[in-house]
C-alpha cells in the first residue's frame, strides 16, 4: 500500500476488494454458459460437451486469472501500482528512450489502455441487461421491459456518479460476499443433483472437448473468455488494496464461489437440458428468481461502478502521461474508490453505454463484443509483462519466455477466437478503441510538435537573465511565478510584461511541472529549488502520474529550501498556448485540426494545477505546427 492511502487491516481491505475488484467477473456467470451454447455456435447440448465446457471454464480461471494474474502479473507493481497504464509506464522505463522498442511499447500501452475503455463500456451495459434478463424467466411477458428497465438504472448509475461512492461503497463488499455466498449455494445444490458434473475438474475433458469439436469448439472458445472477463481488474485495483487482500479475496471467496456456480449450472443443464435458454436464473424457481433478480441487478451496478471508477482512474493517468488534453476532475468524498469524477468522460461514456444497449438489445449479442476487449487488453498485458521480466527484473531470456510465452499463447488462442465475432459485435470496442487510439497518439504527437515549435524560438534562460541584469529593469513590490515547459527557454508571458509593462518583480520565480513515468513522487521530493541569482530561482516541480497536481501545496513544501510565498503578494503568469494549423511539415491536416480542437477545449492549466484564480494573469501566444 502507498502511504497516500489510508491504512486498513487485511481483513477489511480483503473484503472490499471482493465487492470492487471482483465485481465484474462475479457477474459473469450471468450470461457465459448461456453465450456458450447459444444455437448460432452449433454446440449440441449432452454431457460430454458440457464437462468439456466447464472444464474449459475451470481451468480458463485456474490457469489465467490464478496463475497469470494473481500469481504473476501482480509482481509487476510499479511502486505499487498497477493496470495497463502503470505496465507501460514500468516497461517503458525498463527501456531507454532512444531504444528501439520505446515507440513501439508505448503504442501497444495506449492501444491496450483503448481496450480496457471498450471493457469498462461494455460491462455495465452486458451486466445489467443480463441481471434485468431474470425477468424474462419469471415471467416471459416482461421481455419488452428489459431494455427499458436497464436503461433507466444505467442512467441513475452515472446521474450518482458526481456524489461519489462514499456513502454506498462500504456496502459493496458486504453486498458482492453475500452474491458469491448465493452463487456458492445455488452451485453446490445443483452438483449435489449430478454429480458426475465433478469430472469437469479433469483438464482432459477440456482437451478432448477441442478435439472432437474442432472449429465449432475453437468458436465457442470466444465464449469461454467471458468467464474471464474482469481479470484485468483484479491488477489495476491493486494500488488501492495491496496484493494479499487481493489474493486472500480470489483464492478464499470468488474462485472457490464462481467453481461452484459454473460447476452447478454445467449439473443443471445435464438435468435439465431445457434450461439453457437461462442457465443462470433457471437455477432457482418461482418466487425464489425475484429475489435472484433484484441481487443479481445490485452485483451488476457493482461491477460497473468498479469499471466506471476505473476509467475516472485511467483517464486521469493518461492525462498525466501526456496522452489526453486536461480535463476537469473533481474529488468525492469516497476514500477506497470514486475519489475522483471527471464529468466529461462520465458522460460522454454513458452515452456509449446506452448505444451499446440499444444497438445489441440483450447481453447474447454483446457477448461478442466483450470478448475481444478482453483478449486484446490480456495479450498487451502479457507482452508488456515479458519487457518488465526481462529488462527490469534482468531474468534469463529463458526465463521470460517461459514465464510469458506460455500466456502469450493462450491469450493469442482466447483473441483469435474471439476475433471471429467481428463482425457480430466484435468491430464496436475496436472502432471505440481505434477512435480514443487515434485521439491519444494526435494529442501526443501534436504535443511533441508544439514542444518542438517552442524549443526552436526558444532564448536560453541563464543567457537571458545575465544580459538582463546589465541593465536592470524597475523592480517592483512582489512575487511573480512564470509557468514554463521542461525544455522551454525565457516563458512567453515574462518577455510580454517586460515588453509591455517595463518592470520586473522584485522577486521572480521560474516553475517547471515534470511529470514522472511513475505513480507517485514522495512528498519531500516534489519541489525542488535552485537560485539563479538575482532574487531569481527555478522550482521544478515532479509529480507522478497519479499524482494530485496542487501547485500551492508545492509552494508550501519551498519554504524548506528557503523559499517562502505569501499568496496574497504572488502573481502567476501563465501564457495561454493557441495552437494554428499550417501547411508544410508535422501532421496530416486533419489531425492537425483533430489537435487543434482538442487544444482548446482542454482544461486551462490555472485550474489544472489548482492555482487560485484571482492570483493568474494570462497572456496570449499563438503556436504553429
Amino acid at each position: 500500500m502507498t502511504p497516500q492511502h489510508k491504512k486498513s487491516s487485511v481483513a477489511a481491505l480483503t473484503l472490499s476488494a471482493v465487492g470492487i475488484v471482483y465485481g465484474d467477473i462475479g457477474t459473469s456467470p450471468l450470461y457465459t454458459l448461456k453465450a456458450i451454447f447459444d444455437q448460432e455456435h452449433g454446440l449440441d447440448l449432452n454431457t460430454f460437451n458440457l464437462l468439456g465446457v466447464i472444464s474449459l471454464i475451470f481451468w480458463a480461471l485456474t490457469l489465467i486469472v490464478s496463475l497469470k494474474y494473481v500469481t504473476l502479473v501482480l509482481r509487476a507493481d510499479n511502486r505499487g501500482e498497477g493496470g495497463i497504464m502503470a505496465l507501460m509506464a514500468l516497461a517503458l522505463n525498463s527501456v531507454t528512450r532512444h531504444s528501439r522498442w520505446y515507440l513501439p511499447l508505448m503504442v501497444l500501452g495506449v492501444f491496450g489502455a483503448t481496450m480496457f475503455y471498450g471493457d469498462s463500456v461494455i460491462t455495465p451495459a452486458i451486466s445489467v441487461l443480463g441481471a434485468i434478463e431474470g425477468l424474462e424467466v419469471a415471467a416471459p411477458g416482461m421481455g419488452n421491459y428489459v431494455v427499458p428497465i436497464t436503461i433507466v438504472v444505467l442512467v441513475g448509475l452515472y446521474c450518482l456518479q458526481r456524489r461519489g461512492t462514499a456513502g454506498i461503497g462500504r456496502w459493496f463488499g458486504p453486498v458482492m460476499l453475500v452474491w458469491f455466498l448465493a452463487l456458492a449455494g445455488m452451485g453446490a445444490y445443483h452438483i449435489m443433483e449430478a454429480p458426475q458434473i465433478m469430472a469437469a475438474l479433469n483438464p482432459m475433458h477440456a482437451v478432448r472437448f477441442m478435439l472432437a469439436n474442432g472449429f465449432t469448439a475453437f468458436v465457442a472458445l470466444g465464449a469461454v473468455v467471458l468467464a474471464i472477463t474482469g481479470a484485468e481488474a483484479l491488477y489495476a485495483d491493486m494500488g488501492h488494496f495491496g496484493k494479499k487482500p487481493i489474493r486472500s479475496a480470489w483464492f478464499m471467496v470468488a474462485f472457490p464461489a464462481l467453481a461452484l456456480n459454473y460447476l452447478g449450472q454445467g449439473a443443471l443443464l445435464i438435468a435439465h437440458p431445457e434450461t439453457v435458454d437461462n442457465p443462470f436464473f433457471n437455477q432457482v424457481n418461482g418466487w425464489h428468481i425475484y429475489p435472484l433478480v433484484i441481487l443479481s441487478t445490485m452485483a451488476a451496478v457493482i461491477a460497473s461502478q468498479a469499471t466506471i471508477s476505473g476509467t475516472f482512474s485511467m483517464t486521469k493517468q493518461a492525462i498525466a502521461l501526456g496522452l489526453l488534453p486536461r480535463m476537469r476532475v473533481l474529488h468525492t468524498s469516497a476514500s477506497e474508490i470514486g475519489q475522483i469524477y471527471i464529468p466529461a468522460v462520465n458522460w460522454l461514456q454513458l452515452v456509449v453505454v446506452l448505444i451499446a444497449v440499444l444497438m445489441f438489445q440483450s447481453s447474447h449479442e454483446l457477448a461478442g463484443a466483450y470478448g475481444i476487449a478482453v483478449t486484446a487488453t490480456m495479450l498487451c498485458t502479457t507482452v508488456l509483462t515479458f519487457f518488465v521480466t526481462r529488462y527490469r527484473w534482468n531474468l534469463p531470456l529463458v526465463l521470460c519466455f517461459g514465464a510469458t510465452g506460455f500466456f502469450l499463447i493462450m491469450d493469442v488462442a482466447l483473441f483469435a477466437s474471439t476475433s471471429l465475432k467481428l463482425f457480430h459485435g466484435g468491430w464496436f470496442p475496436l472502432a471505440l478503441g481505434a477512435i480514443l487510439f487515434t485521439g491519444m497518439m494526435t494529442w501526443k504527437r501534436g504535443r511533441q510538435l508544439v514542444f518542438e515549435n517552442l524549443q526552436k524560438h526558444a532564448i536560453p534562460l541563464e543567457d537571458f537573465l545575465q544580459s538582463l541584469f546589465v541593465a536592470p529593469p524597475t523592480r517592483v513590490y512582489g512575487t511573480a511565478i512564470f509557468l514554463r515547459g521542461e525544455s522551454d527557454g525565457v516563458p512567453h508571458a515574462l518577455l510580454h510584461n517586460l515588453s509591455h509593462n517595463k518592470v520586473l518583480h522584485e522577486r521572480v520565480v521560474f516553475l517547471t511541472v515534470h511529470m514522472v513515468e511513475e505513480p507517485w513522487v514522495d512528498q519531500h521530493e516534489q519541489a525542488r529549488v535552485v537560485d539563479l541569482g538575482h532574487n531569481c530561482f527555478q522550482v521544478n516541480v515532479y509529480y507522478g502520474f497519479k499524482d494530485e497536481p496542487d501547485i500551492p501545496q508545492v509552494m508550501a513544501l519551498c519554504a524548506d529550501q528557503g523559499l517562502a510565498f505569501e499568496m496574497m503578494e504572488t502573481s502567476f503568469f501563465i501564457a495561454r498556448q493557441t495552437v494554428i494549423s499550417t501547411p508544410g511539415a508535422g501532421m496530416q491536416p486533419w489531425r492537425e485540426h483533430l489537435f487543434v480542437a482538442m487544444s482548446r477545449n482542454a482544461r486551462g492549466a490555472a485550474d489544472y494545477y489548482q492555482i487560485p484564480p484571482n492570483r493568474v494573469i494570462e497572456l496570449g501566444t499563438q503556436v504553429a505546427i
